[in-house]
């Protein structure tokens, strides 16, 4: 059987992660040669460079340095940076994750030179469709030939769309990769280095342009944020544009004690022990699921609208958890990396 040559275009930190899981798996197949491009969306050594190293995930063969610019301007560079490595490599499929600009610059480029385009996490829907995530989402499904999804709401969405054909369950790889690096997780050391004890601090982050483009919502989020802590310390990993634009509207930060972006495994240390996380961040809301912890989006709406009905999750403009917390089967055993390449390869082949 001939290899199969994969082009991943990765570019922000859950991207890193699932790459992680998949790399893996391609690798473990024996059938699969994967090049991965990055797109250099994030930049920040910890929120890229450091999960190469943390993960043990490969080097990728290009970074297109791409960052820091209106969503037009970086889809546009993205998209001719990508174009060029695909009309140079020519791959079997290309391969995108979530929906990042990113996500979608991959999948339009795959899309317009005829070369199948697989997105994973895909089906995934907030009911917003004037949010930039949900219009990569969009998007990235309908050009996409292969629709890899992590939930059976997913795949319900992609039904009501008309893509029920291109879509397939596996699971959720964040599971994957949580399992994968428990033992190291444990091992952190990063409470300890913080002055935490186990259960006495809640966890925050934010980032979405839809919490930052207006100052008054981001000081009434961590004003939120303030009141949900009940006094316990906050901790809160500040992404590189969160801290310029607190820092630019002099928001009030009292009692919430800000860190630089962490690494993987002291990341997920701290929702480990967190007494609840507070996050925007929709692979952050499932990471605490996967720790059985409290979360708390701080956001008006939720693509993961699984683990609301599990108990796990509520908005911030909820009072209360809507049901008693349970399991999600839909995110699988950690398996759902050789699930995917099991139907990557029998996409390819037919």
């Amino acid at each position: 059987m001939a290899t199969l040559r994969i082009t991943t275009i990765a570019g922000a930190r859950p991207q890193f992660v699932k790459a992680a899981a998949m790399s893996r798996a391609f690798a473990a197949s024996g059938q699969f040669e994967e090049r991965l491009v990055h797109t250099g969306q994030h930049y920040d050594y910890q929120m890229s460079e450091a999960f190469f190293r943390e993960l043990d995930l490969p080097a990728p063969a290009v970074n297109l340095g791409i960052a820091n610019l209106p969503h037009g301007a970086m889809t546009g560079r993205m998209i001719e940076g990508i174009e060029a490595d695909l009309m140079a490599r020519r791959p079997d499929a290309v391969l995108v994750y979530g929906d990042t600009n990113s996500t979608l610059a991959g999948a339009l480029a795959a899309a317009k030179l005829a070369i199948p385009a697989i997105h994973v996490e895909a089906g995934m829907r907030s009911g917003r469709a004037d949010v930039p995530e949900e219009i990569n989402r969009i998007v990235a499904d309908h050009v996409c030939g292969l629709l890899l999804c992590s939930s059976e709401a997913a795949l319900q969405h992609l039904a009501k769309e008309g893509l029920a054909a291109k879509a397939r369950l596996i699971g959720d790889l964040m599971y994957d990769v949580t399992l994968f690096a428990s033992g190291r997780v444990e091992a952190s050391g990063i409470r300890a280095r913080l002055r935490l004890a186990a259960g006495g601090y809640s966890l925050l982050t934010l980032h979405r342009a839809e919490n930052l483009g207006a100052p008054a919502r981001l000081a009434r989020l961590v004003a939120y944020a303030r009141e949900a802590g009940q006094g316990q310390p906050i901790i809160f990993p500040v992404h590189p544009r969160t801290g310029a634009f607190l820092k630019a509207e002099s928001i009030a930060l009292d009692e919430i004690t800000l860190v630089e972006p962490l690494g993987y495994f002291d990341f997920h240390a701290l929702i480990a022990d967190a007494a609840q996380v507070m996050t925007d961040s929709g692979g952050v809301q499932k990471e605490a699921y996967f720790h059985a912890r409290p979360c708390i989006t701080l956001r008006d709406e939720t693509e993961w609208t699984e683990t609301i009905d599990a108990g796990w999750n509520r908005l911030w403009t909820q009072p209360a958890y809507s049901t008693p917390r349970r399991s999600i089967p839909d995110y699988g055993n950690g398996h759902a990396a050789r699930e995917a390449v099991s139907a990557i390869a029998a996409f390819l082949a037919a």
